[in-house]
């Protein structure tokens, strides 16, 4: 994979796609990465497919970027800057952003610190939450420390644990990670976010809390329930696909990316 330089760090990335079509970076969740969350999904295949250009980041922490161990290496913000920091690797001035999970945290942020770089915005996987928060995360840390899966007795410290296990993610990184990433945004923040945005949520997501109240925060959203997923689920449903196609494709042809 290519690798840019950013805060001392090499992010690995992904992009595909005809090089002068309107870019989509799109944003991962936790303890995932671009293969898992873009790639086997075929979310890549079908922005390639309807002629978009398709960039997926390894977040820092994750699949091939670099791993730091420290807890404020993760705040969402810092994160967002990686990935601004990708479109000025690229040459791009603007993007639609799409972020799944964190992922969704990570680009709510960046489109308020940089809201001339972001044309639309999709956040999937999160809803309220990204306000009022997704509840108590401390005993996924604790899985993720833990000397084996079968020391977890958590239900939702043994989902995130099996996950990494079986993507190879550096538990210690993801430790951090965990600790730091979940800053939420306020009501004001997110009504602050200019950008035309589609929320997209499983109705047996149990994590993300529901897509409408934080659609009503936002002057130009709209939500979306993604039916019968749950949080892990939901990122490949077809329908939320053509979903984020046609909301997309709900604005005039974009200039060639400089």
């Amino acid at each position: 994979m290519p690798r840019f330089s950013h805060d001392r760090l090499q992010l690995a990335y992904v992009d595909e796609g005809r090089r002068d079509a309107p870019a989509v970076l799109l944003i991962h969740g936790f303890a995932s990465n671009g293969r898992v969350n873009w790639i086997e999904p075929g979310w890549m295949q079908a922005l390639t497919d309807a002629g978009y250009r398709a960039i997926a980041i390894d977040n820092r922490g994750h699949g091939d970027s670099d791993k730091p161990h420290e807890p404020d290496a993760y705040r969402p913000q810092v994160m967002a800057a990686d990935a601004i920091a990708l479109l000025d690797a690229l040459g791009l001035k603007r993007a639609h952003l799409f972020g799944y999970s964190m992922g969704a945290r990570i680009a709510a942020f960046a489109a308020l610190a940089h809201a001339d770089r972001v044309d639309h915005l999709v956040f999937g996987g999160l809803g309220l939450g990204m306000v009022e928060g997704v509840g108590d995360w401390d005993p996924i840390a604790d899985a993720l420390l833990a000397p084996s899966l079968d020391d977890v007795t958590d239900a939702r410290g043994r989902m995130f644990r099996a996950f990494a296990d079986k993507t190879g993610s550096d538990r210690l990184a993801l430790a951090a990670c965990i600790t730091a990433s979940r800053t939420p945004l306020t009501p004001d923040q997110m009504g602050a976010i200019a950008a035309p945005t589609l929320i997209g949520v499983g109705t047996k997501d149990d994590l993300a809390g529901p897509p409408q109240p934080l659609a009503a925060m936002m002057p130009k959203a709209a939500a979306l329930d993604i039916e019968n997923r749950d949080h892990m689920l939901a990122v490949g449903d077809k329908t939320f696909k053509r979903a984020v196609l046609d909301f997309l494709g709900d604005r005039p042809q974009d200039p060639p990316r400089a």
